[in-house]
């Protein structure tokens, strides 16, 4: 291997070293550890030491870092304390996780450090949000995020990389070309002939860089982050570096042809490294010998403090609170001047008023720039706001989740439409895998709104017109909220907004334009969990929310003389149960609504409540009314008999009579 070192002073080529050298010492103690069954799983990154040293080197103490499972030199480089790392692998309370999550999945804001999830792509789109908000803030600062080559092949990173390319986000996407995907080779994962050709083809200067000479990435990388300080813009760097371990410890490498090792293990970066540094008389052997017995001290001290450490403990009540960011609801009471406005204009108007009362907060989404959105919610924010402010997207809804998620790690706020509510399986992962379990895991917000216009009604067919929030109700870590009028939607949007918690704002599409009610002026909040009694009788309980309060208020209002407790829920996480028992309780009958098809909806959760909770005062058995088990039609005679409303009144009635 041929070093150049390009006016390095002798320190930092000594602290180069040093922090490979930690690095790959610690490693093997690891492997032994792991064949004492003192660890539980290792993902070893031996041969691979020179990337992550190299470039958190070149990278300033307070730049953000988002590292995966073989880059155990971002951790030591960034000085982590090891005894919290190896509590971290042990699942001990003084790790990052509290024993909720093993290995590098974590982060730490003390060292500017984001760690992965295992599905590895999410990840570079939650770069470009930091990126972002450094921009936004002007702050001259460079992310870096790594992953493998095999990850290219993810969404993922086409849809980060193009996001960084459009928006001249100053990230580097560091990719480690080691050789295997688990076993599978490269030639089965990529047909270009370099993976930096991806970067160029998103319009991104893009490198291949040997990631085995820790010198090449220090200084390269280290010219990189001087430059795009000052001139932001992305990059991607291709490091060529082989896996010499197994995908994990279990894997082994049996797949790989000898010759092949023998190759890699020839370049090995410590082991060249060192040789080179003894040959320029940087490094003597007596050194070398007082480097490595400081490293074996540190980690024997470190591992006893770990291991004396008790096992993790903990309570349901404990647990149950760590799900969410602990949040203080500020009541704004709202004053005296109301006007007549529609749904649309209660949220647009709800939206521009926490944009005015929060300068950190930023919204995205498909064309909602000049164009306003597909349904004029933010029509004229672009004037007020500002495009740095109000971003039109590329169409990558999971790139832009993760954005948003970057945004709410570097101390900034997101709201994001999704066009439809339809679309957000194409950004489910991150929702559900990334926003919904961080505080959970490492105590990290996801200070981000997502506004989901569903539903039917309107002739949209198949994938413009579903209404979906039973697939996130049932992910803990995400609110959901689902109002059915304007003055309820303004006001609970500006909670969803303050609430530093991941929240998805379902707003039904049908009724947009259709509801109308005073509203007050001014900036105002409502709580989450408090549903509305909008009606009240002794005869029968109705719990619904969305279209199918207006559906069923159609029918009370056609049939007066039936007295019903009417219930809008308004949140569905939280959930206001205790309303819904005490009506129970109250009427003895109770019949629940939803545009959503019946099976696994937010219907059969509360049914399954009433009867543990309120079996002794039912007079009759719980109704549940809802969609027919097929997905939304589009002619409107299909879509009438596909919803409820017409089974809703029928069922109500022999719901009395019973």
């Amino acid at each position: 291997m041929q070093y150049q070192n390009k006016g390095l002073d002798i320190q930092t080529q000594i602290d180069l070293y040093e922090r490979m050298q930690k690095s790959r010492m610690i490693e093997e103690k690891m492997l032994i550890l792991l064949r004492q069954g003192k660890i539980s799983k290792w993902f070893s990154g031996i041969g691979q030491e020179a990337i992550a040293v190299g470039v958190t080197s070149a990278m300033q103490p307070d730049e953000y870092i988002l590292p995966m499972h073989r880059n155990l030199g971002v951790f030591t480089t960034r000085g982590i304390p090891l005894h919290r790392l190896f509590a971290q692998w042990q699942g001990k309370a003084s790790g990052f996780t509290k024993g909720r999550d093993r290995s590098f999945h974590f982060g730490t804001q003390a060292f500017k450090i984001v760690g992965m999830i295992s599905h590895l792509g999410p990840q570079l789109g939650v770069a470009d949000g930091i990126a972002l908000a450094h921009l936004l803030k002007n702050e001259g600062k460079v992310t870096a995020v790594f992953s493998g080559e095999g990850g290219t092949s993810e969404g993922d990173f086409h849809e980060a990389l193009n996001i960084a390319s459009v928006w001249n986000l100053p990230v580097l996407f560091c990719i480690e070309n080691n050789g295997y995907g688990l076993s599978t080779p490269t030639n089965e994962q990529y047909n270009c002939k370099n993976l930096r050709d991806k970067g160029i083809g998103y319009g991104m200067e893009s490198h291949t860089i040997d990631g085995n000479n820790v010198l090449e990435v220090y200084t390269m990388v280290d010219s990189l982050c001087k430059r795009i300080r000052k001139n932001p813009q992305p990059i991607l760097l291709e490091f060529e570096t082989f896996r010499m371990r197994g995908h994990e410890e279990a894997s082994g490498t049996k797949y790989v042809p000898q010759a092949l090792m023998d190759h890699w293990a020839s370049k090995d970066p410590l082991e060249n490294y060192t040789e080179y540094l003894r040959n320029q008389k940087i490094l003597s052997e007596e050194e070398e010998v007082t480097i490595k017995k400081v490293i074996v001290h540190e980690i024997e001290e470190n591992l006893k403090k770990a291991f004396a450490e008790d096992s993790i403990d903990s309570t349901e009540t404990h647990e149950l609170n760590d799900v969410f960011k602990n949040y203080d609801y500020q009541e704004v009471k709202p004053k005296e001047k109301f006007k007549n406005i529609r749904l649309v204009d209660a949220i647009s108007k709800g939206l521009q008023q926490s944009m005015e009362r929060h300068d950190n907060l930023v919204v995205m989404g498909q064309d909602i720039a000049e164009y306003g959105g597909v349904f004029k919610i933010t029509q004229g924010f672009l004037e007020k706001f500002g495009k740095e402010r109000v971003r039109n997207t590329p169409i990558c809804e999971s790139g832009i989740v993760g954005t948003a998620m970057g945004l709410s790690i570097n101390g900034m706020k997101a709201v994001m439409e999704m066009q439809f509510a339809d679309f957000v399986s194409s950004g489910f992962n991150p929702i559900v895998n990334y926003l919904a379990k961080s505080h959970y895991r490492w105590g990290e917000k996801a200070d981000v709104v997502i506004r989901m216009p569903c539903g039917g009604g309107v002739g949209a067919g198949p994938f413009h017109s579903q209404t979906n929030e039973a697939w996130f109700t049932k992910t803990p870590g995400l609110k959901v909220v689902y109002p059915a009028f304007p003055y309820d939607a303004k006001g609970l949007l500006a909670t969803a907004i303050n609430d530093p918690n991941p929240v998805l704002f379902f707003e039904h599409k049908g009724l947009y334009r259709s509801v109308y009610q005073d509203v007050p002026e001014d900036y105002y909040t409502l709580p989450f969990g408090k549903a509305k009694i909008l009606k009240e009788g002794e005869a029968i309980s109705i719990v619904s929310y969305g279209a199918g309060i207006h559906w069923a208020l159609e029918v009370l209002e056609s049939q007066p003389e039936i007295e019903a407790d009417l219930i809008d829920l308004r949140t569905l996480a939280p959930l206001d149960m205790d309303t819904v028992y005490d009506s129970v309780k109250k009427t003895g009958k109770l019949i629940i609504l939803q545009e959503d098809s019946l099976f696994g909806g937010i219907a059969s959760d509360i049914s399954a409540l009433v009867t543990e909770n309120c079996f002794a005062s039912l007079d009759g058995p719980i109704k549940r009314v809802a969609s027919l088990e097929t997905p939304i039609p589009f002619a409107k005679s299909l879509e009438d008999n596909y919803l409820p409303k017409k089974r809703f009144a029928e069922e109500l009635q022999e719901l009395l009579a019973y």
